[in-house]
């Protein structure tokens, strides 16, 4: 008979220590599994751009353009206005901006202010290709975006703008996907331009 309570005494201690390590090991084990995983939502970053912020820099962008082509017409310092452009809409006093201009194919791709003002306006000996993409001059730019997408503090539009010319003609349809960040003033910049006259099989 003591045998037999001995026998159950013995039981119910293992059951009981059996439990009281189930308990302590799921939570440890619950917890290994997450060690060095942030939560899901600590990875999304909040969106700070709109994508009516891009379509209203995009606009302001056209117009600039416009503006270098009629001071250059009116005999103006076209110069300086194609400077103030790059100064108010690339990002270049951060870095790198990546600079791909519509008309280039012997030097196609620019990281610096300098390319960039020589296709806008040319006369560079550097870039004997350019010939003043501003000074057509133009009359309007029309955006039309294909798609936005925003990530954090960077928007990335595509899809075509149309140049019409500000004497007579067609406008002309280029495709671009350009890519903005807000600057420490809450202003858009751009840090990827890049332009491509659409394929034609002719």
């Amino acid at each position: 008979m003591e045998a037999i309570m001995e026998s159950g005494s013995h039981s119910t201690i293992n059951t009981a220590l059996i439990a009281i390590i189930l308990a302590i090991g799921i939570p440890a084990c619950s917890q290994s599994a997450t060690d060095g995983q942030e939560p899901a939502a600590t990875h999304a970053e909040t969106a700070t751009i709109t994508e009516q912020e891009v379509r209203d820099v995009q606009n302001l962008w056209g117009e600039g353009i416009v503006h270098i082509g009629t001071i250059y017409r009116d005999k103006g310092d076209y110069q300086q206005a194609a400077m103030d452009h790059i100064n108010r809409f690339y990002n270049y006093q951060d870095g790198v901006v990546l600079f791909k201009p519509t008309l280039a194919s012997e030097k196609q791709f620019r990281t610096d202010v300098e390319g960039a003002l020589s296709y806008f306006i040319g006369d560079n000996e550097n870039y004997p290709e350019d010939h003043g993409f501003a000074l057509k001059p133009w009359s309007s730019v029309r955006w039309e975006n294909t798609g936005t997408k925003i990530i954090g503090n960077m928007a990335v539009a595509m899809g075509n703008y149309y140049f019409t010319p500000a004497k007579q003609g067609d406008p002309v349809k280029v495709e671009y996907s350009f890519a903005y960040t807000k600057d420490e003033e809450g202003a858009l910049r751009i840090i990827l331009h890049g332009s491509h006259i659409p394929y034609s099989p002719d």
